[in-house]
């Protein structure tokens, strides 16, 4: 039903420079003090791993060979020191760069819920349920980890490096040299299988969100699954939605587990290298046995972060993609905003006008098509006619749920557009087909178009909706959990809290979208004199499926193809022969179920 929204998305292969400049502009300078104080952490553990390797030097030379006692106390106390301030350092660092990452990604999840409760209803209704959690679990998670453990891990071992190979640089340049051409070879086989990771962890990350779209509307339609014996067809289109999702994870395994083999075979090439060169120089006197072993000491050393690095670096491409999916979300600019010279809306009638209004479907079908109606205030005005003509969409266009294309929608003479969503919305209450209930109280039900009402209001409105004589006897009252989308009452029960709701916000403005149309018929009559009794005084605007429920209505619009094509009062479209008397004769002239009109006011 929805006009395509255009969004501002970037590339889906936006480079690694461009995502890492985004996390540290929107997101990471937020904790700059606690990432600066983990930094300088991470620089005192880097300096104590090379000072660990420098200390080997004295270790064989003065110790082994010059057997100076003096430095046989002095080095294991200086070991000792290093050992201690690494450990403090590792373990503010640790619980630093922890605690941060956590914030971040927590600061990421309220700015996306933030940004999909503020996004255009069209948008919604496209995105897959799956896909949405799959951004706010997986995609979080991996960048969870990327934050708090690729970035730390790889600040660190960088650090590492740079210690360790100025280092490796004063204690034999010639050597370094050797070290420093090989090491860098690792670099291309390294880049290559990050960007193989990110390609996987993406479409990993699709068939999570696919799987977990398979999974949600399987367990919301359980019941239909089981009254069809589909439980077979539903159990092999999750087991290939699995085994897609497993071939992309083993992908991921395969790459991320190349990088240590390869890290280990250049590793070793290093390592041979330097020892039969820097063994030909100890040979020939150019350098002392306690200079090579603090050499290969800090070498050894090196090789460990340089592994990490490339195993990191996979972990930090997973994360990179997951950024990249979580700022395809952020980035989807919603279309129905207030105007920049928008006002609040000081309903005084609620008189709503449609004039010449054409909005059409994604794919260029018409929905409505040049409707001009007027619902005068405190009348109420029915919308019936065939499925697919345009009903429901007349109702979520008076709310700016979607935007006309064409024509002018007023409350009280004011352009709905000319006017703030906050207060359009707060004048319009809203009862639907399916009545949505959170998992929470009944009285937080009741209350959350008002949260500030009192109880007594809450009881008040709970009695007006005949809802409070059921609610009295459920276990705790008011207090008594819904479950979730209220499963644990009947159709009949939640239609009644919904109206409640509707009542305790007392809009002037009543949408009723055939809000009796699934209920049984003696839920259905509880309903409609609840629902007779909100009418008063308001503006409704009531879509309906049964005729029957509407025939006290001021005025009824018979809709067909999106277009108007018969208005009156029941009688009057009775008398000319039309659509509407077809339709009511199709559905007989008495109403089986007995249910009184939506707009009997009496």
């Amino acid at each position: 039903m929805a006009n395509p929204a255009p969004s501002s998305l970037p590339p889906k292969d936006a480079s690694t420079t461009v995502l890492v400049r985004r996390l540290l502009r929107e997101h990471l300078r937020a904790h700059w003090k606690k990432l600066l104080a983990a930094g300088i952490c991470m620089i005192v553990v880097a300096a104590a791993t090379a000072t660990n390797a420098w200390l080997m030097q004295p270790v064989l030379d003065d110790v082994f060979l010059n057997k100076d006692r003096t430095m046989l106390m002095a080095v294991p106390l200086a070991v000792l020191a290093v050992a201690i301030v690494n450990g403090f350092a590792s373990y503010g660092q640790g619980t630093l760069m922890g605690v941060a990452g956590q914030r971040i990604v927590a600061d990421i999840q309220v700015a996306m819920f933030a940004h999909l409760m503020r996004a255009d209803l069209a948008y919604l209704h496209r995105e897959t349920s799956g896909r949405l959690v799959s951004n706010f679990l997986e995609d979080a998670n991996l960048l969870r980890n990327a934050v708090a453990r690729a970035v730390t891990g790889m600040a660190k071992d960088v650090l590492m490096l740079v210690f360790l190979l100025a280092l490796m640089f004063y204690q034999n340049w010639r050597l370094a040299l050797v070290a420093f051409v090989v090491f860098p070879l690792a670099l291309v086989p390294v880049r290559i299988l990050g960007q193989r990771m990110r390609r996987a962890s993406r479409t990993m990350q699709e068939r999570t969100g696919s799987f977990t779209a398979v999974l949600a509307e399987t367990i919301q339609g359980v019941r239909h699954v089981k009254a069809n014996s589909r439980e077979d067809y539903e159990i092999a289109r999750a087991s290939n939605a699995i085994r897609a999702r497993l071939a992309s994870w083993n992908e991921m395994v395969r790459t991320r587990a190349a990088t240590a083999p390869l890290m280990e075979a250049l590793g070793g090439v290093a390592v041979a290298l330097i020892i039969w060169y820097g063994g030909v120089q100890v040979i020939e006197g150019e350098t002392t046995p306690g200079t090579f072993f603090s050499f290969i000491a800090a070498l050894l050393f090196a090789y460990q972060p340089m592994k990490s690095l490339a195993s990191l670096n996979s972990v930090l491409q997973e994360g990179l993609a997951a950024a990249q999916r979580i700022f395809d979300l952020l980035d989807v600019e919603p279309r129905l905003i207030d105007a920049p010279s928008a006002n609040p809306l000081a309903t005084r009638r609620g008189e709503v006008q449609f004039d010449a209004v054409t909005f059409h479907y994604a794919d260029g079908r018409a929905a409505v098509e040049n409707v001009s109606f007027v619902a005068q205030s405190g009348h109420t005005v029915a919308l019936v006619g065939p499925s697919g003509a345009g009903k429901s969409t007349i109702i979520n266009l008076i709310p700016r749920f979607y935007e006309p294309d064409n024509g002018v929608i007023r409350i009280d003479g004011l352009d709905v557009r000319s006017v703030t969503l906050q207060s359009l919305r707060q004048s319009i209450a809203l009862v639907s087909q399916e009545a949505s209930l959170f998992n929470d109280t009944v009285r937080a039900n009741i209350a959350y178009g008002k949260a500030d009402a009192s109880d007594e209001d809450v009881v008040a409105c709970a009695k007006a909706a005949a809802a409070h004589d059921f609610i009295a006897a459920l276990p705790q009252g008011y207090d008594t959990m819904v479950g979730e989308t209220g499963v644990l009452l009947s159709g009949g029960q939640r239609q009644r809290i919904a109206i409640a709701r509707a009542m305790l916000k007392n809009a002037p403005v009543l949408l009723l979208d055939e809000a009796t149309s699934a209920l049984d018929t003696e839920s259905e009559r509880h309903v409609q004199l609840a629902l007779s009794r909100l009418a008063r005084n308001r503006t409704t605007i009531v879509v309906a499926h049964r005729l029957s429920t509407v025939v006290d209505a001021d005025v009824i619009h018979v809709l067909a193809e999106g277009r108007i094509v018969e208005s009156g009062s029941h009688a009057e479209l009775l008398v000319r022969g039309g659509l509407y008397a077809r339709l009511y004769a199709a559905q007989g002239r008495d109403d089986d179920s007995g249910a009184a009109p939506v707009a009997a006011l009496a």
